[in-house]
Parts: C-alpha cells; structure tokens; sequence
C-alpha cells in the first residue's frame, strides 16, 4: 500500500529540514572555524584568564594560521577568512612590540569588526553571500517546496540575487561602520569610556543589521512565499508534472 500523500509530505519536508540543517552547518563552519573561534580564544584567554597579551594573540592565530597553510598545501589556494584573522592577530602582536599605548591596543579591536566586514562584503559580490547561509533557513523554514524554490531563485533569479548582495552588503558595511567609529573612538574618547562603549557599539552594529536587512529580507520571502504557493496549488490541482515557476 503506497503513503498517503499527509504521510509522504511529512517526511520529505522532515528530510529537507535535516538537508537544510546540514547546508547551515557546513556554510557556517568557516566563519566558526576562522573567526569564532580565534575571536572566542582571544577574549577567553585575555581577559577571562588573565593571559599577556601577545600571548593570547598568538594561541588564538593556532586556528587560523593552521588553516591558511593547509588550503595553501592542499588546495593551492589562500582561506580567506582564516588569511584575515591571522592578519589581524599579527599585527596586534607587532602593534603590542611597537608600543604599549593602550589607546592602539583598543584601536586593535576594531580590526576585528573590520575582518568580518569586509569577509561579508567580498561574498556578496561572489557566488555565495556569507548572510545567506544564515538567512536562508529563516526564510525556508526547512520546508521542501520552500528549499527548492530558495535554490530556484538563488540560481536563476537576478533580483533574488541582487537582493541576497545587498542583504549582505548590509551587513558588512554596517560592521565596518562599528569599526570606524571604535577606531575614533579610541583615540578620542577615555580608555576607560571604550571599554565598554565597544560592546555597546557591537551590539548596536547588530541591531542597526537586523532592522536594515529587513530592506532585502521581506523582499526574498514574499518571492519565495509566492513561488511556493504557486507550486503548492499545482500540485493540489493534480498537475503530472510540477515545475517551478519561472524566476523574474
């Protein structure tokens, strides 16, 4: 006896939830593996446990510095992201040789906000946005038709791939504009003043983010809510053969 069609839905919809968790998983590696992690080490070892800070900077390069090299032996090319960490905890290092003012060592951290914005702002101009990976299971929801519509568009789409770089571009600029306004900062303001005004301004830079890329966000829903309601209505018109729509 073949699967009702309630039945036959729920697990292929359960299977694209796993396809998509495993996509989200995979496209977020190199920023966890690039960046969370030597960013995370750093902060741990510096102020959580009190290590010196070149000390610090140089533990939280191990990651990144192992990548760099294995994509240069293996793939013969340079990881991005990892390259950008590591050159941002080097110069730290040679910046903390150089001088122990500590309005450069809060000028440092704003290189960070920098590496990450302009990580995002090279992929949107590439094949795959870095904020895509985040936003398409937002959109998706892990539905099938939903999933398949994303790539759909994702591939075929002109404006939901103009608006998958601009969602992106959002995002890195807004984070280069945090690290601006760190680097004045630390040479304007007191010490004491920026070192909590950094978190204040991260958590601003998100916000600011978040509300923005709503421009790009609602946008790419409505086109795959659209599309997926058109398939979903061929299908319940029991149409044999069900094809995507065209993309605009």
């Amino acid at each position: 006896m073949s699967e009702s069609p309630t039945k036959a839905t729920t697990q292929a919809d359960a299977t694209s939830e796993g396809v998509a968790g495993n996509e989200l998983v995979n496209n977020l590696k190199p920023l966890v593996l690039d960046i969370a992690i030597p960013l995370g080490s750093y902060y741990a070892l510096h102020d959580g446990f009190g290590v010196g800070l070149v000390m610090s900077l140089a533990l939280s390069s191990v990651v990144p510095a192992a990548r760099t090299v294995f994509s240069l032996i293996k793939d013969r090319r340079v990881n991005g992201l990892a390259a950008l960490m590591l050159a941002v905890n080097v110069i730290g290092i040679a910046l903390s040789f150089v001088t122990g003012n500590p309005r450069i060592m809060l000028a440092k951290d704003s290189g960070v906000s920098s590496v990450i914005g302009i990580a995002i702002l090279v992929s949107a101009f590439g094949s795959k946005p870095l904020m895509s990976a985040g936003l398409k299971p937002m959109i998706t929801k892990g539905q099938a038709t939903k999933v398949a519509v994303w790539d759909h568009l994702a591939a075929t789409s002109t404006r939901f791939q103009r608006l998958e770089r601009l969602f992106s571009v959002i995002w890195g600029g807004s984070l280069l504009v945090e690290c601006v306004a760190r680097l004045i900062g630390a040479f304007t303001l007191p010490v004491s003043t920026m070192v909590w005004l950094g978190t204040v301004l991260t958590i601003v830079a998100i916000g600011a983010a978040i509300v923005i890329g709503q421009v790009a966000a609602d946008p790419m829903e409505k086109m795959v809510e659209t599309e997926a309601d058109a398939v979903a209505k061929r299908e319940a018109a029991g149409a044999d053969n069900v094809r995507l729509p065209k993309a605009a």
